[in-house]
């Protein structure tokens, strides 16, 4: 290693390294970071944005219009990548920093790398209070940045240039880990930036990295297969880290050698296609009512790459109370959840292992897993079907199912249509499907789309990336149809208009409550009534826009869409109160009011605790 120096400002040097870091995917080197999402403010574009410029054609810079939307479109990049890939996101000192603090907590939520190189306040204190500054008068260390430390797996403050040279590959490390992944939040002073040193150069020698792969304890295994070899009712959960851990075609042999049925998480959702016989669909309290009768049967109950979120695996209440579960999950902290026998180690790995040995499960209840999954497909195909009743989510989704390509990627996030999308998809074809529900975080759908767009035009440019939200969401943050039109990523938006919050409104009376504040109908100050024109909107940011009167008209939308090159929005109102999807849902826990004077309110609550004894207590 040599003793040269080269003398960069702390930016130019942040950049520089991030320039050359690269990994190995299957066989092939590319650079880790896919560039980066920014909006320039006084606290980054004269120090960051000069080192950006010098290495624009190697590290795209993204203008975002919302440093939330700027987050989320990373979060959808990093998902697309499968975790290997990340984008940075680059924001100003005060709110554009700010801004970021959602989707920090998305990708946290959601174990997604992404860096976040933020401006901050002056370390010197000569100009304070600058612009947009916090002051904290008994502690001026203490701002804005760090509340950024409950939402990031690595934060860290530049107090000084030399400290890059451990902190960078600090993030680096935690965001490609399989168990740490999640944000690096890296605090920028805004003097700092700029200040210059004699940095090693071999700090910025090419280096490749690989995602690791623990195996897992021998002990912890042997304990994994005496568990599964004692059982009658063997059930696979398969979780997102699954696809983290490319560890598909693992999961579907071990699957297939012991017969034993799978039951699909919502991160875990196109981890089998819709016509594996051993798919017996998506679990929890937005999954199916197959997935959710094996659950609550299941002896032992094998968890692969899933924290066993409580709604998108029903894991308090849908799993019978003395299961056993075995977490294999390369995080310890999610693999001894419900007092799991824990295999601690790599999904592909740890699956190559139980697999050594030969035991499979008992015929009828696979037999009875087939039957289930049929009676729901069944459901399913009543469910989409268009006709003599109100448009629904459910219809679209149908709609756009039978029509797009087998590798179109489907992104949805929060409000109904996650359930809805969970529920009545058809899985074609594997790892196709974002649904973020991790977070459940509105907003994400359009700009996260954006993002996984940006990926799927370095790897399938030749499909689509097709976003559904509601009209709440889409209120929430639109402009990044702006940006996909401004960067020539298409997505294919459907906008379903249900006049306001329809699912909130949905679980408010279904709690005894009155409608109120979530439909625009309902909302009393709402006094000047009438409804978004969302196709003109669309228009006014350079997408090409139309509205339909049902799924029929959608069906030829969505044909002119796929035929078209730039971003298309398909604007159709659906009925907030009919079409839910009104199957395949567990018991879960919803804080009701105790007492009211609301006689429904205290029917509602006193009906919601009756069934209390579903939940499983602490195990």
């Amino acid at each position: 290693m040599s003793d040269t120096t080269i003398r960069l400002t702390t930016a130019q040097a942040i950049i520089r390294y991030l320039d050359n870091q690269f990994i190995s995917i299957d066989g092939q080197e590319m650079r880790v970071c896919g560039g980066g999402f920014g909006i320039f403010g006084h606290g980054n574009v004269t120090c960051l944005g000069e080192a950006l410029y010098a290495h624009r054609n190697t590290l795209p810079l993204y203008r975002g219009q919302n440093e939330q939307g700027m987050g989320f479109a990373a979060a959808g990049y990093a998902k697309a990548w499968l975790r290997q890939r990340f984008m940075f996101c680059t924001a100003s000192a005060g709110p554009g920093t700010a801004n970021l603090l959602t989707s920090a907590a998305l990708a946290h939520a959601n174990r997604l790398p992404v860096l976040m190189l933020c401006g901050d306040t002056f370390l010197t204190r000569l100009p304070d209070p600058v612009l947009q500054q916090l002051e904290h008068f008994g502690s001026p260390t203490y701002g804005l940045n760090d509340a950024f430390k409950a939402v990031s797996r690595y934060w860290d403050r530049i107090t000084h240039p030399a400290q890059i040279i451990q902190s960078l590959p600090a993030a680096l490390s935690t965001m490609l880990d399989p168990a740490d992944c999640g944000p690096a939040f890296i605090g920028l002073p805004q003097d700092v930036q700029g200040w210059a040193y004699d940095y090693p150069e071999a700090f910025f020698a090419k280096k490749v990295h690989h995602i690791r792969r623990i195996t897992p304890d021998q002990n912890e295994v042997a304990a994994a297969l005496d568990a599964l070899h004692g059982a009658q009712r063997p059930l696979i959960i398969a979780g997102g880290g699954v696809q983290y851990s490319r560890a598909v075609a693992e999961l579907t042999a071990f699957a297939e050698d012991h017969q034993i049925p799978v039951v699909e998480t919502i991160a875990g959702r196109a981890n089998m296609t819709v016509d594996h016989p051993l798919n017996i669909g998506p679990i929890g309290v937005t999954g199916s009512d197959s997935a959710n009768a094996l659950a609550e049967r299941a002896d032992v109950v094998l968890a692969v790459g899933t924290r066993l979120q409580d709604f998108t695996t029903g894991s308090w209440t849908a799993f019978a109370k003395d299961a056993q579960f075995i977490g294999l999950n390369a995080a310890r902290h999610d693999a001894i959840k419900h007092m799991s026998l824990p295999v601690v180690g790599d999904a592909k790995r740890g699956l190559e292992l139980l697999q050594r040995d030969s035991f499979s499960a008992p015929q009828d209840w696979v037999d009875f897993a087939k039957a289930e999954r049929a009676k729901w497909d069944a459901y399913v195909a009543q469910n989409v079907a268009h006709g003599n009743r109100p448009n629904s989510y459910a219809q679209a989704i149908g709609v756009v199912n039978d029509l797009c390509d087998p590798r179109d990627r489907i992104v949805a996030a929060a409000g109904g249509l996650p359930a809805e999308v969970t529920a009545n998809w058809r899985t074609l074809d594997i790892g196709t499907v974002d649904v973020e529900f991790g977070f459940s975080c509105m907003g994400y759908e359009i700009a996260g789309g954006w993002g996984a767009r940006i990926a799927q035009a370095e790897q399938e440019a030749d499909k689509d990336t097709i976003v559904f939200t509601g009209d709440g969401s889409y209120l929430l943050m639109n402009s990044d149809i702006y940006s996909s039109v401004l960067t020539g990523k298409k997505l294919i938006i459907l906008v379903l208009d249900n006049g306001g919050f329809a699912v909130i409104n949905k679980l408010q009376n279904n709690t005894g409550n009155e409608s109120y504040n979530n439909l625009i109908a309902d909302t009393p100050t709402a006094t000047s009534q009438f409804a978004v024109d969302f196709e003109a909107h669309a228009a006014a940011m350079g997408a090409t826009a139309e509205t339909v009167a049902n799924p029929a008209e959608l069906g030829d939308a969505f044909k002119r869409a796929k035929a078209n090159d730039k971003t298309y929005v398909i604007v159709m109102q659906v009925d907030p109160y009919e079409g839910w999807t009104d199957q395949g849902h567990t018991w879960w826990e919803v804080g009701t009011p105790h007492v009211s004077e609301n006689a429904k309110v205290t029917a509602a609550h006193k009906d919601w605790e009756a069934t209390r004894d579903k939940q499983r207590k602490g195990v």
